[in-house]
């Protein structure tokens, strides 16, 4: 019986992270939604001036995203959207922007 209920636990779970992929790409978070206002929901930038995040590395967004809040990396309005993210908002952010396909 308790085999059972771990079994069925454990297909629970890996059904449920599943999920959260369609195609390799991960559904857009609600962390990244005010980063869509310039970058967009699909990684392209709105404008010329924001740049493509679509199928950055994941590290590499990070890094930028760290250095911006800890204002290493100087840019007025990110470094106060980023100076409002936690850790594991930076995270998820990259995550999904990471998984994007850039455009060509």
């Amino acid at each position: 019986m308790k085999l059972k209920y771990i079994l069925g636990s454990t297909l629970c779970a890996v059904f449920i992270n599943m999920s959260s992929y369609a195609g390799g790409v991960i559904k857009f978070p609600s962390e990244a939604a005010v980063c869509a206002g310039c970058h967009g929901q699909n990684g392209v930038g709105l404008a010329s001036a924001y740049p493509n995040l679509a199928g950055q590395k994941k590290e590499y967004l990070i890094k930028q995203l760290n250095a911006f809040k800890s204002g290493a990396r100087k840019d007025p309005t990110m470094n106060g959207m980023a100076r409002a993210l936690s850790s594991e908002a930076i995270k998820t952010i990259a995550t999904y922007y990471s998984s994007l396909t850039p455009s060509k």
